[in-house]
């Protein structure tokens, strides 16, 4: 007989745990980086559209600030509510963030990272790059239409964000 018996519930929940543990994928994670030019400086393109807010500007999302100031650990929540993001890193001509952990959902070390980078002295371009865990899709085609699917809603922000900086 073991000297550590499983019994009871206690043993059947560190069983469910080693074995869930045992057949989750490992990370996979996945970086889309999309770019686009400016015919403006990057301080003036920064100016129209870097705010952490601005993204109701150029991604017709609802945003409200609900903590902090606009600094590192300022939280922004989109799209009524359904989406969280915590300001991690933050330059003059850029910043970082996350999406936090959701209770009962798969975390996927969602991050996006936007800068302006001075390509001239009149002109720049705006870098926006998603990283992000797709293991939790069951399969390559599942994959691919995801980052296709962000891909093709950030071009479409990066176009948009153009034409505002460029009014």
């Amino acid at each position: 007989m073991s000297q550590f018996p499983l019994r009871g519930l206690a043993g059947l929940a560190f069983i469910a745990c080693i074995t869930t543990s045992a057949f989750a994928a490992p990370p996979e994670y996945t970086t889309i980086t999309m770019e686009i030019e400016v015919a403006k400086p990057a301080s003036e393109v920064w100016a129209k559209v870097g705010g952490y807010c601005d993204i109701s500007k150029w991604l017709n999302l609802d945003c409200n600030i609900t903590r902090g100031d606009g600094g590192i650990g300022t939280v922004r929540v989109l799209a009524g509510g359904r989406v969280s993001e915590i300001l991690v890193g933050k330059t003059d001509l850029s910043y970082g963030y996350t999406q936090p952990v959701k209770e009962g959902e798969f975390y996927s070390l969602y991050h996006g990272f936007m800068e302006a980078k001075p390509v001239t002295k009149k002109t720049s371009k705006i870098v926006y790059t998603l990283i992000y865990d797709v293991s939790d899709k069951p399969d390559q085609v599942t994959k691919d239409a995801d980052i296709a699917r962000r891909r093709g809603l950030f071009e479409a922000a990066l176009r948009k964000m153009k034409q505002l900086a460029e009014q």
